[in-house]
């Protein structure tokens, strides 16, 4: 199994605005076949560190992680709206049980 996991640092990073973000976030859930397991985590320490939204999919295989990056729902509708909302994103992947 791969994990892949993206931390997220808003422009602005008002509860209502990261409210809608995680649910955007979220929405991809049901509409991607690949996608394994999908959790969005709101940070609560909020230190000038934190990023403020954590993305953490899994996924069966390196390709299913890659059909998933060019999936037409997450390609066209989650990536642009996280580009005009983040101001920083890091990512990892790795093998996982």
């Amino acid at each position: 199994m791969i994990t892949h996991i993206v931390l997220f640092k808003l422009h602005d990073s008002s509860p209502a605005n990261v409210a809608a973000t995680r649910e955007k976030l979220e929405s991809m859930r049901g509409k991607i076949p690949q996608l394994r397991h999908l959790e969005v985590g709101v940070d609560v320490i909020r230190s000038e560190r934190s990023a403020d939204l954590a993305l953490v999919t899994k996924f069966d295989s390196l390709e299913d992680l890659q059909a998933y990056q060019v999936h037409p729902y997450h390609a066209s509708e989650v990536v642009p709206h996280m580009k005009s909302v983040s101001m920083q994103t890091v990512a990892a992947d790795y093998v996982s049980a």
